[in-house]
Formats: structure tokens, C-alpha cells, sequence
């Protein structure tokens, strides 16, 4: 017969082992074995976080992937029928290209299709020239919105990606930066529809403004084809850059965006397929969004030289501070590992008078040491000053009663 202290440690023992296998189920999965590309991101395309990275912030020539900023820039300054004539150094840019000849006008809208499907090196300076000015003119629009987009490791210099180089340095980018643009373009212009509109298109067909000459365009993002939910993307290619890539996916209500710089050299074409295919599917493995919400009890807080008829004659009250409104959703994509810290903090005191919404305090979401979310705490009443005034005030009250 089984002693009732063997019992006891057999108990021990069970539940050691389950805290054993939870303490596991909570390690970090593994993490995309070995890629091809010398610099990638995986990005959560919602918040803009970085959930994988190799070589993230090291500066590298980008290739044709410039052109997502290019078509962007342009369909957020163009008119709506905008036409763009060619210039002699437009139709001097190599292969591969439209083949434009000097002084034939196209459509602006047309070009960026020519841009974006088949890479055209010339549309884009074309393209340049009329909504910049020049192709200088348009880097410099380039490298401002990089700038806002807090892009700080980027240099624009040509709008095709073609090696160049100016006094501001060479013509680069980083994976990390490459694809914070790229979420910008699918997720928070106010033109992500109609980018989207146009990398998604499979074949375009246009011609001059004339009507002279007619072309025929195929998009050349095989990724499209290749993983259910895949939205956009665009290649690249020099012999500095090697083979890159950026492109985005969104699928089970998430939406991750993947960056490669220097994914191969000939004949290694493939390889950027391989990578992307290896981040995005770890992402949707491994990243499913929780709610980090977490009830702040409500506080009360000191109110010096504070009224309270409760206590008259006490020189001091107390007023209540917590969230003003109903509960809140804080969705946050992470890891089964990752955990969000919650920081609160709260004034220690006030002075009178105090008015009800005043911030009291503030509730704050950490994640890897980056705030990303929060909410503040505010008061929930008045108080106003206890001043003689108002001392006499109320003995006059209680005279009269």
C-alpha cells in the first residue's frame, strides 16, 4: 500500500515536470536557419517591428528595389493626367529599358506600370524629370521622405537604383530601412491603393501619348505566385547590388514585410525566392497577435490644501485617479516567448484645485525596451481648494441650519 508521504512526493514530482514542459513550451523558437542573403528583415508590417534580422542596418547598394520609392513619390505628387516628355538622358539609360526615343510624351500613370513590372531604367527618369524637375531634384525628394519615414541609414541618388554616387555619399540603403519603405507604400500612404493596385498587376499594355508606338509589360514578381496572401514586391539587380528583393504578404490577419540586399550574384537568381519563402513562413509560424491589455486598479491620490466635505476641518483630500472610458485592446504581434511589460506610473500628489480629466499618470506597454502602446491615467473627479473662503462658507451653512 502506498504511504501517504510517497503520495506526496510523487505530487512533487508531477508538477515539477509540468512546470518543466511550460518553462519550455515558453523558449524561443528557431530562429530562420541559414540564408543566402548577407543583409535581411523580417517586419511586422503593422507596428514596424523587426522580428528577424541579418545584417539588418549594414549599408548596401539596393538595385531596382529603389523603384518601390520612385513609384510611391510619384503617385503621391503626380496630377491625374500628367504626361511626361522624354529627355535626351532619359533615353540614354541602359538596359533594361523601355526604349523611349527623345521627345516622345507618354502618360505618367503609363510609365509607372513600365517602372514596377518590368523595371525600365529609363521610365524612371523620365519619370524623375517630371515630377522633379530632374533627376536630382527627385533624389532630393527621395531622401526627404526617407528622412520622414526615419530611414536615417538611406542615400537616394538615381530613381532606378543604378549605382551612382553624389556629395552626399553612394546610392544605398539598409535592409531594415528598405523595408520600413516598403511598409509605408502598402500599409500608411494615402496612395497604398493604388500601388497596390499596380504591383499586383500580372500584364499592362500602353502606348505614346501620340499613339505611334505600342508596348507590353509582365510583372516579373514571380514571389505573387509563389505563397498564398503574397501583395506586393519588386527585384533588383547590379553588379554591386547582386540580386534583391522586397516584398510583402498578408495572410490570417497579419501582414509581414521582407527585405534582401546582396541575395546571390549570377547564376544564383533563386535565391532570393528561397529567403523570402524561409522569413515569411517562420513568421507566420511562430508571431500571432495577443491582447496585452492589463486592468489598472483605481488609485486614490493626496490633494494638498484640498476640500473635502467629508472632512472639513482636515486641511488635505484625496481624489481618484484611473481610466476614463471602457476597457481598451492593445493587440500586440509577438512570439509565444515574448512578453510585454506594463509600467505604471502616478503623481505622487496634487495641488488645489484639481479638475476632473487631469492627467494623473500613465500606463505603458514595453516591449524589448521600446514603449509600444500605453494610455493615461486621469482623474475622476474635482477637488477644489480649501481656502478660508470656503471654510466660512460652509460655517455659515451649518449657522443657517
Amino acid at each position: 500500500m502506498i504511504s501517504l508521504v510517497s503520495l506526496i512526493c510523487m505530487a512533487f514530482v508531477w508538477l515539477a515536470e509540468i512546470r518543466v514542459q511550460a518553462q519550455e513550451a515558453q523558449e524561443a523558437p528557431d530562429e530562420p536557419g541559414s540564408l543566402y542573403a548577407r543583409s535581411a528583415v523580417l517586419l511586422d508590417a503593422d507596428s514596424g517591428r523587426v522580428l528577424f534580422g541579418k545584417e539588418a542596418d549594414v549599408k548596401r547598394p539596393m538595385a531596382s528595389t529603389t523603384k518601390i520609392m520612385t513609384c510611391i513619390l510619384t503617385l503621391e505628387n503626380m496630377s491625374e493626367e500628367q504626361t511626361a516628355t522624354v529627355s535626351e538622358r532619359a533615353a540614354g539609360q541602359p538596359k533594361v529599358h523601355l526604349g523611349a526615343r527623345p521627345e516622345e510624351e507618354y502618360s505618367v500613370r503609363d510609365l509607372l506600370y513600365s517602372l514596377m513590372l518590368e523595371s525600365h531604367n529609363d521610365s524612371a527618369v523620365i519619370i524623375a524629370e517630371a515630377i522633379g524637375g530632374s533627376v536630382e531634384g527627385f533624389a532630393a525628394m527621395m531622401n526627404a521622405k526617407a528622412e520622414e519615414l526615419g530611414c536615417t541609414d538611406t542615400h537616394f541618388v538615381t530613381p532606378n537604383g543604378l549605382d551612382g554616387l553624389d556629395e552626399g555619399g553612394v546610392h544605398s540603403t539598409t535592409a531594415a530601412d528598405l523595408a520600413r519603405i516598403m511598409k509605408y507604400c502598402v500599409m500608411d500612404s494615402p496612395k497604398k491603393e493604388e500601388f497596390l493596385a499596380i504591383t499586383q498587376t500580372r500584364s499592362y499594355q500602353f502606348s505614346d501619348v501620340a499613339g505611334s508606338r505600342s508596348f507590353s509589360c509582365s510583372n516579373h514578381n514571380a514571389f505573387l505566385d509563389m505563397m498564398d496572401g503574397a501583395i506586393s514586391g519588386k527585384t533588383g539587380f547590379t553588379a554591386d547590388a547582386g540580386y534583391c528583393y522586397v516584398g510583402a504578404l498578408q495572410k490570417d490577419g497579419k501582414t509581414f514585410i521582407v527585405s534582401l540586399l546582396a541575395c546571390g550574384w549570377p547564376n544564383n537568381k533563386n535565391y532570393k525566392w528561397k529567403d523570402t519563402r524561409l522569413l515569411m513562413e517562420y513568421g507566420l509560424a511562430n508571431y500571432e497577435y495577443r491582447d496585452v491589455w492589463e486592468d489598472v486598479p483605481v488609485t486614490e491620490i493626496p490633494v494638498e490644501d484640498g476640500a473635502d466635505e467629508r472632512t472639513p476641518c482636515e486641511k488635505g483630500s484625496r481624489i481618484a485617479a484611473g481610466l476614463e472610458g471602457e476597457r481598451q485592446e492593445i493587440l500586440v504581434l509577438l512570439r509565444q516567448d515574448e512578453k510585454v511589460e506594463v509600467e505604471k506610473k502616478l503623481e505622487s500628489s496634487f495641488d488645489a484645485p484639481v479638475a476632473k480629466g487631469e492627467k494623473a499618470g500613465e500606463v505603458a506597454y514595453i516591449l524589448e525596451g521600446e514603449k509600444i502602446a500605453g494610455y493615461d491615467i486621469v482623474t475622476l473627479g474635482s477637488v477644489e481648494e480649501r481656502t478660508i473662503f470656503w471654510c466660512f462658507h460652509k460655517i455659515l451653512g451649518w449657522t443657517l441650519c
